[in-house]
């Protein structure tokens, strides 16, 4: 696109398109308003898919109600499949636009962020991602022991699969579509981000970091761990995929270096 500068990027809106997909889960509080910031502060076309796995606090209600006035927002229930990684596949399957993105519904994630995103990836970037360790960026949710959690496993990640990324598990994402033609999500929970980008960088795309401050959730029950031996429990799988995409990476350079 011609021109890095705002005024150019902000020209190159109309060429983008975004399906924003939000994952939900007893999120009946959460989603109006993050709903209504998103496309409040979009700066290009942009619909929300919700998918819904059948919260029992009637979420799809709430997002069922806003699509009958809105053409923007849709909705997506699952009775019967439930799961963060295969809620974001479903809705990357669904999407027909040139960007799709993702973040937790918790309000933890601001969504006037989501347009920050878009123009890193107007600006050239093939993926953006919400960080909270680039300058700029802040983890004020979570007790200290959740945050020095966060901190060793995306330094542990980083030490291991590259440091072009510094917030391997962001889980906040606005990417080409086009990507996910070439890669689908794999793993649960946090594991499946840094899959994501470990692939990616692999792969060859430009991945941008945009930071934010990730803020308690605004109302609800978390869904991430809150003691030490569910930081530990977790931490294993994060620590078991970062090992093996390590093997796999030096796997294939071994591999190339005796084709050479």
């Amino acid at each position: 696109m011609p021109g890095t500068g705002l005024a150019a990027i902000m020209r190159g809106m109309a060429e983008w398109t975004l399906t924003m997909v939000l994952p939900t889960f007893n999120e009946r509080d959460n989603i109006r308003p993050l709903i209504e910031g998103i496309l409040g502060t979009a700066r290009c076309p942009t619909q929300v898919l919700v998918v819904d796995d059948d919260s029992p606090d009637g979420t799809w209600q709430i997002v069922a109600e806003m699509a009958r006035d809105d053409p923007r927002v849709h909705l997506l229930r699952r009775a019967d499949v439930r799961g963060l990684t295969s809620a974001i596949a479903a809705g990357i399957a669904r999407a027909d636009t040139a960007l799709v993105g993702w973040m937790d519904c918790d309000l933890s994630m601001p969504p006037e962020c989501v347009a920050d995103l878009v123009d890193a990836v107007a600006r050239g970037a093939d993926i953006a991602i919400g960080s909270r360790y680039v300058p700029g960026g802040r983890n004020a949710r979570y007790s200290w022991t959740g945050r020095a959690f966060s901190r060793a496993i995306n330094l542990f990640a980083a030490l291991l699969l590259g440091w072009q990324v510094r917030d391997y598990t962001s889980g906040f994402v606005v990417a080409r579509r086009s990507v996910f033609d070439r890669i689908s999500l794999r793993g649960d929970y946090g594991e499946y981000c840094i899959d994501l980008l470990a692939r990616a960088q692999r792969m060859g795309y430009r991945i941008a970091e945009v930071p934010y401050i990730c803020v308690e959730r605004r109302s609800g029950e978390s869904k991430t761990a809150s003691s030490v031996w569910g930081y530990l429990r977790r931490g294993r799988k994060y620590v078991a995929i970062v090992l093996r995409l390590w093997w796999e990476g030096g796997s294939r350079r071994r591999e190339e270096a005796r084709s050479s």
